[in-house]
């Protein structure tokens, strides 16, 4: 992966408040066909949604992977899933943000299927509950979970949901599972080849597929091996820390800081509890810039300063 593009401070910054990066259409169309040539991608309908897995697995080259295995050792040369991470964006985004000995948590096809897959005597397919993804995990480094659509997805698909700003707000998996239509939700409707990394707390689930085509996400979990220490371009022109006044200031700030980027709030925010978001996102930001220094308007600095 030696032709990569890093990550910028201010993809870096957005990824720090919303728990994701999103890359439209970065795979090649002929990268994503050789993908779905792999998988065996099935035009005759099976009889069963375990049926179309099964036909699947049996005949697909996506290799068995066990966990822990390093990333660059995952997938054959040649293969559609090694070229697509050899795609330049993607291969940056990943060393940016869990370093160049990634290994592999694991993966998985995610298969959305319309409602002709469902016989007249069984329940109609629902939504994937809303969740976050594996169990309570408080560390400060994270694990990067990457999406990738290889074909176009549609709103009628049933894209993956998911809501922005919600990667610290550390749950037990499904325990989110009732809410739904939660202020500020995306659902990923995108061309093919789009790829979008999701902080491991990302609060997610699949969408219903309203549509009469199959709907294909591969995702990757990655672990680093690293610290995740300024693993980005710092060089390259992006958000500036810049101290600003608070409250009372001048509204036609800046938006391009570090200090605005990571205190722009999400549609779900409370006026009070959004604030914990604030100092989340700083120390976040702190642990992954090394710069322990590092505040926005205040948030964290005003709780430390304890003279004993």
């Amino acid at each position: 992966m030696s032709n990569l593009t890093r990550l910028n401070s201010t993809q870096m910054a957005q990824f720090a408040a919303r728990g994701f990066l999103r890359f439209d259409a970065a795979v090649p169309e002929a990268l994503n066909q050789q993908f779905l040539d792999d998988i065996g991608d099935a035009s005759d309908q099976p009889d069963s949604i375990m049926g179309h897995y099964g036909n699947i697995m049996r005949s697909s080259v996506v290799p068995l992977v066990d966990p822990g295995t390093p990333l660059s050792q995952a997938y054959p040369q040649g293969s559609a899933l090694a070229n697509i991470l050899d795609v330049p964006e993607i291969a940056g985004a990943i060393e940016s943000l869990v370093g160049s000995g990634s290994v592999v948590d694991h993966h998985f096809l995610h298969i959305t299927f319309p409602p002709s897959y469902t016989p007249a005597d069984k329940p109609a397919l629902k939504s994937q509950p809303t969740h976050q993804d594996s169990t309570i995990d408080p560390r400060q480094a994270f694990d990067v979970q990457m999406f990738y659509f290889p074909h176009e997805v549609t709103l009628e698909m049933g894209g993956t949901r998911f809501i922005p700003g919600t990667h610290f707000r550390i749950v037990s998996e499904a325990a989110i599972a009732r809410y739904q239509n939660i202020a500020g939700q995306q659902h990923t409707v995108c061309p093919a080849g789009t790829v979008m990394f999701f902080h491991m707390g990302m609060w997610h689930g699949g969408g219903l597929n309203r549509s009469e085509q199959l709907r294909y996400m591969f995702k990757i979990r990655l672990c680093p091996t690293q610290r995740q220490l300024r693993l980005w371009d710092i060089e390259a022109e992006g958000a500036k820390d810049k101290k600003r006044p608070i409250f009372w200031t001048d509204p036609m700030q800046d938006p391009t800081t570090l200090a605005a980027i990571l205190t722009q709030p999400e549609p779900w925010f409370e006026a009070d509890t959004g604030r914990l978001e604030f100092i989340n996102r700083v120390r976040f930001w702190r642990y992954i810039s090394g710069d322990d220094n590092f505040d926005a308007d205040y948030w964290v600095t005003r709780i430390e300063n304890e003279y004993t």
